[in-house]
């Protein structure tokens, strides 16, 4: 569906080029081509046919744009929001005290080797 949507909007968006240079701002463009009375639309009529079909064209245009991000594949997001989600989890906060072991750890007793103390004889 979103690759219609998009297909959609490129088609609209072409429209809405060649329509908008066709018409001129100060009455030319297609207009000023059919200057004969004995046409059926008329000078006037012409530039009026443009004008809302441009209106059309933009307001179609909007409202595919907002089709389109309705409908825009979310897939992969979730994904890649679950994984820096745990990596913001599992970070080191640098500003947090460092956990050194309060208590000394305990000696290795070895029956080869013995410690004994400095002043004591055997």
């Amino acid at each position: 569906m979103y690759t219609l949507i998009t297909v959609l909007i490129i088609i609209v968006c072409v429209f809405l080029v060649l329509i908008v240079l066709v018409q001129n701002s100060k009455g030319g463009g297609l207009a000023s081509n059919f200057q004969s009375s004995t046409q059926l639309m008329g000078v006037r009529k012409t530039n009026d046919f443009l004008e809302k079909f441009t209106w059309t064209l933009a307001a179609l245009l909007l409202v595919l744009c907002i089709m389109g991000s309705a409908f825009l594949p979310r897939e992969g997001a979730n994904q890649q929001q679950s994984a820096m989600k745990n990596q913001i989890e599992n970070s080191v906060d640098p500003n947090s005290v460092p956990n050194f072991p309060t208590t000394a750890p305990a000696a290795k007793e070895n029956s080869s080797e013995t410690a004994t103390p400095a002043g004591s004889k055997k």
